[in-house]
């Protein structure tokens, strides 16, 4: 027998954000036990990068690792930041959906509020206890445990005290109780996360201390901080139907028309006067917050027909490509290594972003395997390491679409690390664990200019090595044999035979460097690009 509507709904209930998350732990990054517990320190690390950037401060991280059991490890994760206050320490670690970044049109690693207050969630889920929090703002301190109430998204708080300022460093440490997580040395560890953190942020130094009490430090490679993005105005572009409509019933403007042009980017008085022009049923005189779904609709049809400038990419911060290359010095000290940035492109839907491309070649560059090396990829996106997902990523897609021959390398089996940089306002990731970036077609054409670009420089490094070694062989076969040939003009002329093989020596050295000097050859042995 059928159940009625109202026996149905008997079990109808409504579900907290951080009950959610709690019960779908994948979505944020926690599946396999390896990919959680990078994805624990990722979490920490990036929120003290961004601030410690906030507060205009050199980051010095540190990270340790205790491994409890098997499965189980303790996360420790201290910075030299500003702290958090302690009326906010709930919302930051303990709200998912909560925090300083999501609401602000601007570059940066995170955005979504999730990170941190995942960390939380996951340390319950999995061994039953709270985060523990201490930290000092200069001029307070406390320490206290932190929990979610994941019925209602709420923060728990206890054992809270205060501290004397004088006994803890300025700055945060976070220290948490995972289970159903493992430590390994593979691409997806903690180890390579740290590593290639320390490659895209070049201004902080991160300590690692793993859970056999090794210590690896990936020292500062510049002094200065990068310059801080700039809030932007979403461009006409890159609108939604629900952006606007949202945009202008918040707005406090007094008319549609200023409301465009004070709040969108590259909209002019003139081009407010096209839109009115075709639209001429509008009402622009009235109040934003008076506009209709129906009238809103029409208006972004209406931005997609018109030609604009593009997005102003001034507010885009990328690494930059004397960062880049010291910071690839300091931690790979390629034989050869070439940097490129390229200029600000506008993938679909109006959002600009910048591209930077780099190939280390030889000396600590590529991973090593039985019997030899294999090529690595590194995906970045907006300075963060960019881990897992790759055979879905953009960046993976345009390496493998170059014909890495054709530039005397194989990522196979040599020492080559490739790195990639895509920076923007709005990275459009392939999921909400933002561990790849969608295969848009004009992210995709960038990465590969940049690569193909990065790649010719490398070339010409490796075709003059190979000349240089080609030269140098023609050049001790010869010399072997000097010697016999000395002994037999000495029989015959009755000379001496050290002074003619001397001479024949000195000649063939002459003759070396002219055929060397005539074919172009020789190298120092380094190419920066």
């Amino acid at each position: 027998m059928a159940e009625k509507a109202d026996d149905i709904f008997k079990e109808f209930k409504e579900h907290s954000i951080s009950e959610f998350f709690n019960k779908n732990r994948q979505m944020l990054g926690y599946s396999s036990k390896v990919r959680a517990l990078t994805t624990v320190v990722h979490e920490y690390v990036t929120n003290s990068l961004d601030a410690l950037e906030e507060a205009q401060a050199l980051p010095s991280i540190t990270v340790r690792l205790d491994r409890i059991d098997e499965a189980k490890y303790r996360v420790i994760v201290k910075d030299n930041g500003p702290g958090i206050p302690k009326g906010f320490v709930g919302k930051a670690l303990a709200t998912v959906l909560a925090g300083t970044k999501f609401h602000r049109n601007m570059q940066q690693r995170g955005q979504q509020g999730i990170g941190a207050a995942g960390c939380t969630l996951f340390a319950q889920a999995t061994t039953g206890k709270p985060v523990h929090v201490t930290s000092s703002t200069g001029d307070k301190a406390y320490e206290c445990d932190v929990a979610i109430d994941t019925l209602h998204n709420k923060p728990i708080l206890s054992n809270v005290a205060d501290i004397d300022t004088a006994k803890v460093p300025q700055g945060l440490s976070v220290r948490g109780e995972f289970g159903g997580v493992k430590y390994d040395s593979s691409d997806h560890s903690v180890f390579e996360y740290l590593k290639r953190t320390a490659i895209a942020n070049p201004h902080a130094e991160i300590t690692f201390i793993d859970p056999d009490g090794g210590e690896h430090t990936f020292m500062r490679a510049v002094d200065a901080l990068p310059e801080r993005p700039k809030i932007a105005k979403l461009h006409p572009l890159g609108l939604s139907v629900s952006d606007l409509f949202e945009m202008a019933h918040s707005s406090q403007s007094g008319r549609v028309t200023s409301f465009l042009v004070d709040t969108f980017a590259r909209f002019s008085q003139d081009k407010a006067n096209e839109v009115k022009d075709t639209l001429k049923d509008i009402d622009f005189a009235k109040g934003p917050k008076e506009l209709t779904w129906n009238e809103c609709e029409r208006m972004v049809a209406t931005f997609k027909s018109m030609r604009w400038i593009s997005p102003d990419a001034t507010h885009i911060v990328p690494i930059g490509e004397e960062r880049i290359e010291a910071a690839l010095q300091n931690i790979l000290s390629p034989e050869s290594l070439h940097v490129i940035e390229r200029k600000p492109k506008v993938f679909s839907g109006g959002f600009p972003f910048v591209v930077e491309a780099a190939i280390a070649y030889g000396g600590g560059s590529g991973r090593k395997v039985e019997g030899g090396y294999t090529g690595v990829i590194m995906r970045f996106a907006n300075r963060v390491p960019l881990l897992f997902d790759s055979g879905s990523c953009a960046i993976t897609e345009a390496a493998k679409s170059v014909d890495w021959r054709r530039y005397g390398m194989d990522l196979d089996s040599q020492a080559v690390s490739v790195f990639v940089n895509v920076s923007s306002v709005y990275i459009p990731y392939s999921g909400v664990g933002k561990e790849s970036i969608a295969q848009e077609d004009d992210i995709i054409d960038e990465i590969k200019l940049a690569l193909m670009d990065a790649a010719r420089g490398v070339q010409r490094f490796i075709s003059n090595k190979e000349h240089t070694k080609e030269y140098e062989g023609k050049y001790k076969t010869v010399m072997r044999y000097t010697s016999q040939l000395s002994q037999d003009l000495a029989s015959i002329t009755g000379r001496s035979k050290e002074g003619i093989e001397e001479r024949l020596e000195k000649l063939v050295a002459k003759q070396y460097k002219k055929e060397d000097k005539d074919e172009g050859g020789g190298s120092d042995g380094k190419d920066n690009g």
